[in-house]
């Protein structure tokens, strides 16, 4: 949801043979489907919204923009939520989905970071075409139904591939919550604390 540093934990599974991503895309916003080409065509990509009017809907009007930042991904506001004024500088994109993803994230990350990445933020953006707060004041990341629903979507699908939970664990750990919420949010989705 905000920009974190890029982790290096190595890959030690591959997401799905047609998971494509176009590395090589300049900076600037650019279709999903251009950046992540066949997105909509993989089973998760199928599942994250039932009805095929919707779906299609949202694979042709999200955009991500690669930015120079050294960051992984979020969904850009529509505004600039009032809870991060003066701590976060977000692309902000009114009326428009967008994914914000650091280039250094695009161009060097494993597969299935950006393959779990990418599909935790499009749960995201499904969210607030639900009307969903992504940036709900007062409540702890850790326990935003948004943010667990999104990450129960992506450790679901990474377990169905084979992912061992001490990928699971790194995956999880973002710097700004802290070892308890760490490992609360590690309880919540089923990953053992190791």
């Amino acid at each position: 949801m905000a920009p974190r540093p890029k982790k290096t934990t190595p890959a030690e599974v591959e997401p799905p043979a047609a998971f494509t991503v176009a590395r090589d895309l300049p900076l600037g916003r650019h279709p999903i489907l251009v950046a992540f080409p066949g997105l909509d065509k993989l089973p998760l990509g199928q599942r994250i919204v039932k009805d095929p009017v919707a779906r299609k809907e949202l694979y042709e009007e999200t955009r991500v923009e690669i930015v120079a930042e050294d960051m992984w991904m979020y969904v850009a506001p529509h505004e600039v939520p009032k809870v991060t004024r003066g701590r976060w500088n977000p692309v902000v994109s009114p009326g428009t989905d967008c994914i914000v993803i650091g280039e250094s994230h695009l161009r060097e990350s494993s597969r299935l970071m950006l393959f779990m990445d990418i599909y935790h933020e499009l749960c995201h953006v499904v969210q607030r075409k639900g009307g969903a707060n992504l940036f709900e004041p007062g409540v702890s990341y850790v326990k935003r139904w948004t943010e667990v629903e999104a990450y129960r979507y992506v450790v679901d699908e990474a377990r169905r591939l084979g992912v061992s939970d001490a990928f699971l664990r790194e995956y999880l750990k973002v710097e700004w919550i802290s070892d308890a919420e760490h490992r609360e949010l590690l309880a919540e989705l089923g990953v053992p604390a190791a």
